[in-house]
């Protein structure tokens, strides 16, 4: 055998080892990136929509590394003149304001901005990319069965790199 193919035939080994091992966290970044690329592991702002906890925690493993959600505190109320009143401010108008605003003048037009262009495109190019990563993990894992004489390795590799990162869990 020829130092070439020797060392192509190691490379194909390393390849299937590093592969199948890393075949869990390829399948697991794929489908949370994949959620996260629409924010359903989050709620925005003015939406009423609140995530299934599994989602917003494998989101937050996904980006922080650990399953723990931080405490959001409430954003205030906006302080602007057109809040009720309150034992420190008397009711109607601020007399201040009015009497600025009336001695500038009118307001001057504010030119309308260029409507923001979608993200959807993009979004489904990466949605694509996740479900395309996601079924060519799988497709290997098939693969690294069907085509190696070691299943016992491979299946122990593959429990390896789906137990591990379970194990190092902080809880």
């Amino acid at each position: 055998m020829s130092k070439s193919h020797a060392v192509l035939k190691f490379l194909r080994k390393v390849h299937l080892y590093l592969g199948v091992f890393t075949a869990p966290a390829l399948l697991f970044f794929a489908l949370t990136g994949a959620l996260q690329t629409f924010s359903l592991h989050e709620t925005t702002q003015g939406s009423s929509y609140k995530p299934p906890a599994w989602i917003a925690e494998l989101g937050q493993l996904h980006k922080k590394q650990t399953t723990v959600l931080p405490v959001r505190k409430p954003r205030p109320e906006a302080a602007g003149p057109d809040r009720a009143p309150g034992p420190d401010r008397a009711p109607g108008p601020d007399r201040a304001a009015v009497a600025a605003s009336a001695a500038v003048g009118p307001a001057p037009a504010v030119p309308s901005s260029p409507r923001p262009k979608s993200h959807l495109p993009m979004k489904i190019f990466f949605l694509v990319v996740s479900v395309g990563l996601f079924l060519s993990t799988l497709t290997g894992i098939y693969m690294a069965y069907k085509y190696s004489r070691s299943k016992l390795l491979i299946s122990g590799l593959l429990l390896a790199g789906a137990g591990l990162p379970l194990l190092l869990l902080p809880f």
